[in-house]
């Protein structure tokens, strides 16, 4: 089935390739893979929510904002390689979460990305993966993601 099906299947759409906020392009094809940069929560072109997760932001809407990244990165990716069908899965998830100083559930928050990307990939969805907590991410987003997909 080709992801372009399987996305209608599952009642997502994919937003428009979020604008760079600074000196990057949104994703690179190179060596049978597409490389995204790091995507924000962008939906409309506003961040949903800023601050810190265990304080300003809660884990459960993180969760949420890191779905909502990992779609921006399939959008890039799928923009960089020419359609979405080129696409063929995923290698590695990088998450990031803007986190208060007791907050240790930055693996929680990230399993948005995973499982969206689980969803519309299956296996081939399957992949290596990094959960960090930061002090601070750029504009003040809880959450920022990056993609490594495998093209077919």
């Amino acid at each position: 089935m080709s992801i372009a099906t399987r996305l209608q299947e599952l009642g997502i759409e994919l937003p428009a390739v979020a604008a760079p906020v600074a000196a990057y392009v949104p994703a690179v094809v190179h060596g049978g893979l597409v490389y995204t940069s790091g995507q924000l929560p962008f939906e409309g072109g506003e961040l949903p929510a800023t601050g810190k997760v265990g304080a300003e932001v809660d884990a459960d809407a993180a969760k949420g904002y890191a779905r909502t990244c990992a779609l921006n990165a399939l959008a890039a990716a799928a923009d960089a390689a020419g359609g979405i069908d080129k696409l063929a899965g995923v290698l590695r998830v990088g998450g990031f979460v803007a986190s208060a100083p007791s907050f240790t559930g930055q693996s929680g928050v990230i399993n948005g990305a995973s499982e969206v990307l689980g969803e519309i990939f299956g296996d081939a969805g399957r992949h290596v993966r990094a959960a960090v907590g930061m002090v601070s991410l750029p504009l003040d987003t809880p959450v920022e993601v990056e993609v490594t997909f495998i093209l077919a």
